[in-house]
């Protein structure tokens, strides 16, 4: 899989369900928390989550497995809080310095949270978006401007998160060329994909 777009509330991290590009630099895991450490890193401290990798959906070239999740120890700097021994997780963040980052701005989410459609969107289409981007709409009218975008119209009854397209559909180039998107549950017919606008 050459690229994933979780969704997602920060510009930068990507979508399927969210908006924009995906930098080089993210990763999208699934993983279980197994340990908890404040460290004395900065004013406020770093909380470095030690956990099990269950699988990887993007980030193998930057680091092919992930063993610790650093965030800020303060929700107020966008750090994350995660139960321990509890629950799988889909992760999203950035790694630098050989190190994966996460706060409050990446997708989060737990496992079991997760609707069908995002959960086969991992395994079988948000790499069909790579090439596309999602086009928020904050009030009306709204209009996309190119054929690589699709319209996001969650911000408009859902102030963006957790709203029907960010759960139930993919922004997926189609076989026109054109961008748009497709909600569907089995695997997308790499000849034909139908596409259904919400």
């Amino acid at each position: 899989m050459k690229c994933i777009n979780p969704k997602s509330r920060h510009k930068e991290t990507g979508l399927p369900n969210l908006p924009v590009s995906i930098s080089p630099f993210f990763t999208v895991i699934r993983a279980k928390v197994v340990g908890k450490k404040l460290v004395k890193e900065g004013p406020f401290g770093t909380l470095v989550y030690t956990i099990k990798q269950m699988k990887m959906y993007r980030g193998f070239t930057k680091m092919p497995h992930v063993q610790y999740i650093h965030t800020e120890a303060s929700e107020s700097l966008c750090g994350l809080k995660l139960e321990v021994n509890k629950y799988q997780y889909l992760l999203t963040g950035r790694v630098y310095d050989g190190k994966m980052y996460t706060g409050l701005c990446n997708f989060v989410e737990r496992w079991d949270q997760l609707t069908l459609s995002q959960r086969k969107g991992l395994n079988y289409r948000y790499h069909l978006g790579c090439n596309c981007k999602i086009k928020s709409c904050y009030y009306l009218p709204c209009f996309v401007t190119s054929k690589n975008e699709c319209l996001w119209t969650d911000m408009l009854s859902n102030f963006g998160y957790p709203g029907y397209q960010s759960k139930h559909y993919a922004c997926i180039r189609q076989k026109s060329g054109y961008c748009s998107w497709y909600r569907g549950w089995a695997p997308p017919d790499k000849s034909i994909i139908n596409a259904t606008d919400p």
